[in-house]
């Protein structure tokens, strides 16, 4: 069959790999795609925020399988517009989408069904917000409403930069756009854990966990990013913690948004942070993680195709995945100033060199083609993803291949997996 990819980014990059893997796929089309999608993909031109745009291209393309990569398509309802059409797409509708799209619905969804998660407020007014804003001990934690790429939540370390930091969401200073509704909540310590499922809206099949580094800075200091580097490793949870999760967290979701007449099929991704109180929910997504999805996708051993025809059919629970053991860890490569500004164009070298390190898969976030020229796109440029049998071993490889990549101003977390290596004995 063809399958048609939606996206641009690392995402999509290692969803196109997994796909091109299966047996079953005679051609992989990714719109837009990027300069590393181009290598295995046949990528056609399209605007992520113009849902009339993607349809067409999809009944152009007329293929088996739809796959949206990114939050933005989902928010605007691009799922709902494919199945009125009579094309089978993986993704959650757009109300089903809310999930990710707005912090106060999944906040009040999670209160409404006993769902554990951090104590909050939704505020609607300056005037509520700096109400609210009392109500919280230091550091408090201020986030936008809407999607943020990542970028909509500030730490605050008194109650007068987090009033700061909601008046500049309401306004549009923080994020460009400004935002109808600002959710506080209480800070929660622990360790942060990427807990991925796939759904067809009742059963609930979980991918191998993964823990994401979001700040730029080593020693996780500095503002948020879309995510700097990965890894997944069996140790990250206990199987008893696993049922744990699924028991108390992504199956009474999936099970409370069927209750609400807005049935959730896909990739639900909780956002959890284990606490001495036990995981609590700080976000869902609604859709693969980035950079999570690289580090994921290299363990998977089972058809990814046929899992995600199976969440469209309403027969995942006949499903099982079968991972690789061991570990894999993605580290990205940014361009300079990122999550600020940065320079795009520049040439990117010595990415055939770091592919052939063993156990390495490059995948491109941020790239353009020029002639036979990869270059920079974007502000997370590449995730230079390895597997191997242990997280030691897939970091050293991921680093001994990034170091091989060069372009101006690049920069790259040394310290992706410290958590995890500072725990070993």
């Amino acid at each position: 069959m063809k399958v048609l990819i939606f996206g641009s980014g690392g995402r999509e990059h290692a969803l196109a790999w997994a796909v091109a893997r299966s047996p079953r796929v005679t051609e992989v089309v990714c719109a837009p795609g990027n300069g590393g999608i181009a290598q295995i993909a046949r990528c056609v031109p399209a605007d992520l925020k113009d849902v009339e745009a993607l349809v067409r291209v999809a009944e152009a393309e007329r293929p088996g399988l739809i796959i949206v990569g990114p939050e933005l398509p989902l928010s605007l309802g691009i799922v709902d517009a494919l199945q009125e059409r009579g094309l089978r797409v993986f993704g959650p509708t757009r109300a089903a989408a809310m999930l990710e799209s707005s912090k106060g619905f999944a906040k009040r969804f999670l209160q409404r069904h006993k769902i554990p998660t951090a104590n909050y407020a939704v505020c609607t007014t300056a005037a509520e917000l700096e109400k609210a804003v009392e109500l919280f001990h230091p550091p408090i934690v201020v986030k936008a409403d809407g999607l943020a790429a990542g970028k909509g939540v500030v730490i605050c370390q008194s109650r007068r930069t987090a009033i700061e930091a909601g008046h500049g969401l309401f306004t549009g200073a923080l994020l460009g756009d400004a935002g109808q509704q600002v959710v506080v909540e209480e800070f929660l310590e622990g360790d942060e854990i990427s807990f991925l499922c796939l759904t067809d809206g009742k059963s609930v099949v979980p991918l191998v966990p993964a823990q994401d580094h979001k700040r730029i800075g080593e020693g996780d200091t500095g503002p948020n990013t879309g995510g700097m580097g990965v890894y997944s490793t069996d140790a990250m949870l206990d199987p008893h913690m696993t049922e744990w999760i699924m028991h108390h967290i992504a199956e009474p979701t999936v099970r409370g948004m069927a209750e609400e007449d807005t049935p959730f099929s896909g990739v639900l991704y909780c956002g959890l942070m284990m606490t001495a109180r036990g995981p609590q929910v700080l976000e869902f997504n609604a859709r693969f993680g980035d950079p999570e999805t690289q580090a994921i996708l290299l363990r998977l051993e089972s058809d990814l195709v046929d899992a995600l025809e199976a969440c469209i059919d309403g027969t995942l629970g006949e499903i099982s995945l079968r991972w690789s053991p061991g570990a894999s860890a993605c580290v990205v490569a940014s361009s300079a100033g990122y999550p600020g500004s940065y320079k795009t164009g520049l040439p990117i070298t010595g990415l055939s060199d770091a592919a052939r390190v063993p156990g390495v898969q490059v995948f491109h976030s941020g790239t353009s083609k020029l002639g036979n020229q990869i270059l920079t796109g974007g502000g997370r440029v590449l995730g230079v993803t390895a597997a191997a049998p242990s997280l030691e071993e897939a970091l050293m490889r991921a680093y001994e291949a990034i170091a091989l990549i060069e372009f101006e101003g690049v920069y790259y977390r040394r310290d992706i997996g410290h958590r995890a290596l500072k725990r070993k004995p």
